[in-house]
């Protein structure tokens, strides 16, 4: 046999017997093993030496947050949460710590639907295998040493500016993020340090399933200047302001009167991403054409691609994450090869490349 190794960690054998089932049916997947909790899990990654790694995180023994740290620490591997949905907050601590993806499981009950995340589940252990973990081994780096983990922003002590009229004079007004995997971590890195004094409104299109976006936006919230927050629908953008497109939604803008707001769509059967990075680049190259400056962070496939063509045409300026520090270069690459990117630069220089930019326009 042969194909991507990987090591299953689940405390329930039904579990277990699924996720194997599911993932062997794929032609690139091998099952090299399962573990019924981390402390098992340790013992046979030494031994197995898989290519990536699905765990639970509420197990018994050593949960999975005690392996994820154990595993980055002494032999790190790709690993992509497979937990439950009211799981949300403890999803994003062990991407703080290392994990590279997740997936909510249908029902945190011993269920069959739990085949509902067959396609998913493949389709993100394919892209772990694919991500650099140097990045990631960085950016959990970066954390302790900021101590941006501890480091916590009282609400009150952030006031937004004005409402955005459209008619001012300013040539860059409104920034917007595209992201997917190894982005919570590279959005985290970059609002800890970008000043809420650049006058622009944000955007973010984070690759993340409904049920999530909120809790994610609240992590972000608390170790930033902005004001970050799942965007709701006709909700104002302001500067100073962070607005997350929630998962299972396409985030869109529109006019109403001088201002611009949020116009939440439904996703179509034929979605691959929701939210879509191009669906809102394209959105924003409507409405704010030359006045918006684009992003596009670590991961996998083609999203953005489209929407950084759209942008440019219509006269708006994009930056790009460089490979030296992408989890997965495939968004940034592809944005590259369109011609239309006009810087291209690591993680930790995307915060003074957009105050550069947007400093610019004042002048």
């Amino acid at each position: 046999m042969g194909g991507i190794k990987v090591l299953v960690i689940d405390d329930s054998a039904f579990n277990r017997r699924t996720i194997v089932d599911m993932l062997t049916s794929s032609p690139d997947i091998e099952v090299v093993g399962t573990a019924v909790d981390g402390e098992d899990g340790i013992k046979k990654l030494s031994k197995l030496k898989p290519d990536v790694i699905t765990i639970d995180l509420e197990m018994p023994v050593m949960d999975g947050f005690s392996f994820i740290r154990m595993s980055m620490a002494t032999m790190p591997v790709p690993i992509v949460v497979v937990s439950s949905k009211k799981d949300d907050v403890n999803v994003f601590k062990a991407l703080d710590l290392g994990a590279v993806d997740f997936i909510p499981k249908p029902t945190a009950a011993i269920s069959t639907k739990l085949y509902n995340i067959k396609s998913d589940l493949i389709d993100k252990v394919i892209n772990a295998s694919l991500t650099k973990l140097s990045s990631v081994q960085n950016r959990i780096q970066k954390f302790k040493e900021s101590d941006i983990f501890e480091k916590k922003m009282d609400d009150s002590d952030k006031v937004c500016s004005d409402i955005f009229n459209f008619n001012s004079k300013k040539l860059i007004e409104v920034v917007a993020i595209g992201s997917s995997t190894g982005g919570p971590s590279a959005l985290k890195n970059l609002f800890s340090v970008l000043p809420v004094n650049l006058d622009v409104a944000v955007v973010v299109s984070q690759h993340m399933p409904a049920g999530f976006t909120a809790s994610f936006s609240q992590r972000l919230n608390e170790s930033s200047e902005y004001l970050i927050k799942e965007a709701s629908d006709g909700e104002p953008l302001e500067k100073g302001k962070v607005l997350v497109a929630p998962g299972g939604k396409h985030l869109a803008f529109k006019r109403s009167g001088d201002t611009i707001v949020t116009k939440l769509e439904k996703e179509n059967d034929n979605d691959k991403n929701v939210p879509s990075v191009n669906n809102m680049f394209k959105s924003i190259a409507k409405i704010f054409r030359a006045k918006a400056l684009g992003v596009i962070l670590t991961g996998m496939g083609a999203d953005g691609r489209d929407g950084v063509v759209s942008m440019s045409l219509t006269g708006g300026k994009i930056i790009a994450e460089s490979k030296e520090t992408s989890v997965v270069f495939g968004m940034p690459n592809e944005a590259i090869k369109t011609g239309r990117v006009h810087k291209i630069v690591p993680l930790d220089k995307i915060s003074d490349t957009i105050i550069s930019i947007c400093s610019e326009s004042k002048n």
